[in-house]
């Protein structure tokens, strides 16, 4: 069974760092793009990053750029998003789906971040 789950999210003040993880099951990600997504209460959902699993290549929100930094590990199957540098603003329900599709199958159930003094 195909299946991504994320962790990592946590309570950080602003300025701070987190870091999530996004590890694959049932299928190798060395042919997918992933994607990370973010939903917070009273908002749209918004494309955070999408990375390309083969080359490592990525794009990003502008709202997270210099701030933010995905990368991946094959050999684990999984996918990293950096986060520094941050803001009440990031707050949010942050998940990761397959071929940066967050209306697919592949998604995971998401990890909370919480940014707050």
């Amino acid at each position: 069974q195909l299946q991504l789950v994320e962790s990592g999210g946590g309570l950080v003040q602003p300025g701070g760092s987190l870091r999530l993880s996004c590890v694959a099951s049932g299928f190798t990600l060395d042919y997918y793009t992933i994607g990370w997504f973010r939903q917070a209460p009273g908002k749209e959902r918004e494309g955070v990053s999408c990375i390309s699993m083969s080359d490592g290549s990525a794009d990003y929100a502008d709202s997270v750029k210099g701030r933010f930094t995905a990368s991946r590990d094959n050999a684990k199957n999984t996918v990293y998003l950096q986060m520094n540098s941050l803001k009440p603003e990031d707050t949010a329900l942050y998940y990761c789906a397959a071929n940066c599709n967050p209306y697919g199958r592949e998604r995971g159930q998401g990890t909370q971040v919480t940014v707050s003094s």
